[in-house]
């Protein structure tokens, strides 16, 4: 079956940014399970940028990765949401209470981008398209399909996040817990999931990346053979079967096989 790239619209998440303390060990990860390709860009005045495509180097892009800038933070991939105006959106998460971390930047053509974090400290990003990465493909097979928040405060984050890109927010109750669907005219675009009691209660809150793969189960046990921690092992949910995990250097990604050629905002 052949699937047309898909890009973001403005409030949707479409861009993937993986800060690893070991670029070569993550890269040697996703290559292998994923089957991505990469390449390095030198950016003048911010280092090298590592970009995974699908297909080679005429690929479309599907994520990128920069080595972690400070030892004190753990690694972390970082979902962008797409905007129309970058500023305009920053001040927004300024006024909704959210923390404008790195100002609105330009990346010689890759994109226009700022870093932000959320009233419990989640990190986010808000980017508007450059030249060479008109946002990355998503909602196909390998690539990013599904944005997550898990939060504590689940009432002042959706308050946050229904100020800053206009989502309503929709509970539904998934085996005994609710599970919140942020949606976008008419549309899903992202989750939330409480952070209770089951949680260590020092994990912060965070975004986490959900990718399409094929066969769940069988992409858990590659990614265990390359060296990922299994955090929630294969489980069946509404919109597919998932696993959560930690790569090799330590980042936060879960993997799903959605149960809908649409993934898995088309069963949610």
């Amino acid at each position: 079956m052949t699937h047309a790239p898909a890009r973001p619209a403005p409030g949707r998440p479409g861009w993937i940014d993986l800060a690893s303390p070991h670029p070569e060990t993550a890269r040697a990860f996703y290559s292998e399970l994923f089957g991505w390709y990469s390449y390095t860009l030198s950016v003048p005045g911010y280092g090298d940028y590592t970009v995974f495509t699908l297909g080679g180097v005429q690929g479309p892009e599907v994520a990128g990765m920069q080595p972690l800038a400070d030892d004190t933070q753990p690694p972390s991939w970082t979902c962008y949401f797409k905007v129309a105006d970058l500023q305009t959106a920053v001040d927004a998460v300024k006024a909704a209470g959210g923390r404008e971390l790195t100002p609105p930047t330009d990346y010689a053509g890759i994109g226009s981008m700022a870093l932000c974090m959320d009233p419990e400290g989640a990190d986010f990003g808000v980017a508007t398209p450059g030249n060479l990465i008109e946002f990355g493909v998503v909602d196909r097979p390998l690539t990013m399909c599904w944005a997550e928040l898990a939060s504590r405060d689940t009432g002042r984050a959706r308050r946050f996040y229904g100020a800053v890109f206009g989502w309503e927010a929709v509970d539904r109750e998934y085996h005994g817990s609710v599970y919140t669907n942020w949606k976008l005219d008419g549309r899903s675009v992202a989750g939330m999931v409480a952070m209770d009691h089951g949680w260590p209660p020092h994990y912060p809150a965070h975004w986490i990346p959900y990718f399409w793969v094929d066969d769940c189960d069988a992409a858990a046990a590659r990614a265990v053979e390359l060296g990922a921690t299994i955090r929630v092992p294969p489980a069946d949910v509404q919109p597919g079967r998932y696993a959560a995990m930690t790569d090799p250097t330590g980042a936060r990604l879960a993997v799903i096989t959605p149960r809908t050629a649409t993934g898995p905002g088309g069963a949610v």
